[in-house]
C-alpha cells in the first residue's frame, strides 16, 4: 500500500481522498525540517502547500519518495532539480487557485484607487480626516497587465466590466486572443508610458527578475500605482521605494516580496504602499480546490501511473520513458532556447525531427519543446498542458519528420516565428546520450548547455572577444566553455559562452553596451527527469 505524507495545513477532504483511494494517509503539519528529514524515507508521496521545504536534502532523505504534490502554483519551496535527479515526479495545481489570486489583484486595485488600507487606519484612530483621502475614480484609466495567461486574462476580463481600457504585454498573446478578451496587445514600453495602473501576473525568470527597474520605472506612467500578486522579484523594491518617493509612483499594492517572509522593509513605512502576507490563493474555495486536485492527482500516480500537471516529466509509459530520455533532454533544451529569447507575439512552432528520432514516438518529445518554449513566461505551463496552451494562444504548431539521408544520426530542430521574424534552434546528441546545439539561426555553433549561458549576436569584427573577456573578468565571472559561429566572414556572428555563475544586471548592462554587440541574453538550462 502506497504510504503518502501531508507535512502542510490543507483541506481535510485531501486526506479523505488519499484513504478512500486505498492509500495510508500520515498528517503531520507541524514537523522541522530536521523531523521531517528523518520521517520522509518511510512515504511514497509528499504533500505540500508553501510552508514546507522540499530541499535537496529532504529529499535526498526520501529514498522511497515517487513524487511530490504541491497545492498550488508556485513551486518555490521544492527543489525541482533535486527531485529530478532522484527521479521523483513533481506535480502542481496551475488552475486551482486562478480566480481567488485574480481577484485579490482587483481588491488591491481598488484600495489603491481609494485609499482604503490608510483611510481605515484614521477612522479607527478617531479621526474623521475625509478631505485627506481624495480618491481617483476606476472608469476610464488604464491598466497594464503583464502577463495575459490564466489569472492576467481573469482581471482582464473584470476590468473590462470596470470600464476600464485594458493594454496587455505578453510574447505569447496572440493577436486573436488579445481580439478575444477585448485587450490591446502592445510592447512593455508603451504600457508602461500608458498605464494608470500595472498589475503584474507572470512567473519569475530570469527574463522577468526585476521587470520592474530602476530603468522601467523610470518610463511609467507620472502618478502610476503597481500591483504585484504574482512574485517576489519581480518589482526591484529600493527601485520602488525611490520611485515613490520622487512621486513618479503614487502607489503600491505587494503581496509577494524579494524574501518571505517579510519582516521588514522600507516600504512598510510608506503610507502609499499596501502590504498583503501572500493572500494571493487564500481563500477557503481555493484552498479546498487544489487540496482535492492534488491529491487527486497524487493518488493516480502512485496507483496507476498516471501523471497530470507534473512539472518535470511528460506522461509517458515505462517502455518509452527509458527509450526517449536522453531526446527528451534534447527536446526541452531546443524549445527552452527559442523561449528565452522570444520577446515578441509567438504565432507558430516547426519541430522537425531527423534521423534515428524520426523514428520514436515523437508526441511526448513535442510536448517537451513546447514546454521548454513557453516555460519562460508561463509558470504552470507542464508537458500535459502545454499543447493546450499552445493551442489557446493561437499558436501554430507543425512537425517534420526525415528518417533519410542527414548530417547527423539525430537532430532536433525548432523554428520560431514572431510578429518580428523567423528563427531555428537545432540541436543533436553526442554519444547518444548528451544533448548539444549545433545550429542557431542557421550559424553552426556546437555546444553543450547548462545553468549559466550568455548568448551573444554581434557583427564579425575585431576586438569583442577581448573587451567581452575583460568585462567578465572584472566582474569575477569565470567562462567555462566559448562558443563561436559566423554566417560568413565580417558577417553576422554569434558567441555562445557558459559561465560558472549568473551574471548581475550590472555586468549585463557593460556587455550589451559594446559597440559590436547586437544582443546578449542569458540563459538557463536545467536538466530533465
Amino acid at each position: 500500500m502506497p504510504k503518502v505524507l501531508i507535512s502542510d495545513k490543507m483541506s481535510p477532504l485531501a486526506a479523505e481522498i488519499f484513504e478512500a483511494r486505498g492509500i495510508e494517509t500520515v498528517v503531520a503539519t507541524d514537523l522541522t525540517p530536521a523531523a521531517l528529514k528523518e520521517k520522509i524515507a518511510a512515504f511514497d508521496g509528499l504533500a505540500v502547500r508553501s510552508a514546507t521545504k522540499a530541499t535537496a536534502e529532504i529529499i535526498a532523505a526520501g529514498t522511497n519518495l515517487k513524487v511530490i504534490g504541491r497545492a498550488g502554483i508556485g513551486v518555490d519551496n521544492v527543489d525541482i532539480a533535486a527531485a529530478t535527479g532522484r527521479g521523483i515526479v513533481v506535480m502542481n495545481t496551475p488552475d486551482g487557485n486562478s480566480i481567488t489570486t485574480a481577484e485579490h489583484a482587483l481588491a488591491l486595485l481598488f484600495t489603491l484607487a481609494r485609499q482604503i488600507a490608510e483611510a481605515n487606519s484614521s477612522t479607527k484612530a478617531g479621526k474623521w480626516e475625509k478631505s485627506r483621502f481624495m480618491g481617483v475614480e476606476l472608469t476610464g484609466k488604464t491598466i497594464g497587465i503583464v502577463g495575459c495567461g490564466n489569472i492576467g486574462s481573469i482581471v482582464a476580463e473584470r476590468a473590462l466590466g470596470l470600464r476600464m481600457k485594458v493594454v496587455a504585454y505578453d510574447p505569447f498573446l496572440s493577436n486573436e486572443r488579445a481580439d478575444d478578451l477585448g485587450v490591446r496587445k502592445v510592447e512593455l514600453d508603451e504600457l508602461l508610458g500608458a498605464a494608470d495602473f500595472i498589475t503584474l501576473h507572470v512567473p519569475l525568470t530570469e527574463q522577468t527578475r526585476g521587470i520592474l527597474n530602476e530603468e522601467s520605472l523610470a518610463k511609467t506612467k507620472p502618478g502610476v500605482r503597481i500591483i504585484n500578486c504574482a512574485r517576489g522579484g519581480l518589482v526591484d523594491e529600493a527601485a520602488l521605494y525611490n520611485a515613490i518617493q520622487s512621486g513618479q509612483v503614487a502607489g503600491a499594492a505587494l503581496d509577494v516580496f524579494e524574501t518571505e517572509p517579510a519582516r521588514e522593509s522600507p516600504l512598510f513605512g510608506l503610507e502609499q504602499v499596501v502590504c498583503t502576507p501572500h493572500l494571493g490563493a487564500s481563500t477557503s474555495e481555493a484552498q479546498e480546490k487544489v487540496a482535492l486536485q492534488i491529491a487527486e492527482q497524487m493518488a493516480d500516480f502512485l496507483l496507476t501511473g498516471a501523471v497530470r500537471n507534473a512539472l518535470n516529466t511528460p506522461s509517458l509509459s515505462a517502455e518509452d520513458a527509458k527509450r526517449l530520455k536522453p531526446y527528451m533532454q534534447l527536446a526541452e533544451q531546443m524549445g527552452s532556447f527559442a523561449g528565452q529569447l522570444t520577446r515578441t507575439g509567438l504565432t507558430s512552432v516547426n519541430i522537425e525531427y531527423e534521423g534515428h528520432v524520426a523514428e520514436l514516438n515523437c508526441r511526448p518529445l513535442t510536448q517537451t519543446v513546447l514546454t521548454g518554449l513557453l516555460r519562460p513566461m508561463l509558470d504552470s505551463v507542464n508537458m500535459v498542458n502545454a499543447p493546450v496552451l499552445a493551442r489557446e494562444r493561437d499558436i501554430a504548431l507543425s512537425e517534420t519528420k526525415r528518417d533519410g539521408d542527414c548530417d547527423y544520426q539525430t537532430l532536433i530542430r525548432v523554428t520560431v516565428k514572431t510578429d518580428r521574424g523567423q528563427r531555428s534552434v537545432a540541436g543533436t546528441l553526442f554519444g547518444g546520450t548528451k544533448p548539444r546545439v549545433v545550429e542557431i539561426k542557421g550559424i553552426q555553433v556546437e555546444a553543450e548547455l547548462g545553468p549559466h549561458m550568455l548568448y551573444i549576436t554581434n557583427k564579425d569584427k575585431p576586438g569583442l572577444i577581448g573587451r567581452l573577456g575583460t568585462i567578465l573578468s572584472d566582474a569575477g565571472v569565470n567562462i567555462a566553455t566559448f562558443h563561436l559561429g559566423r554566417s560568413s566572414p565580417g558577417g553576422d556572428a554569434i558567441a555562445l559562452l557558459e559561465l560558472d555563475q549568473s551574471l548581475s544586471a550590472e555586468t549585463l548592462k557593460k556587455v550589451r553596451a559594446l559597440d559590436l554587440v547586437e544582443r546578449a541574453e542569458p540563459l538557463s538550462f536545467q536538466p530533465l527527469l
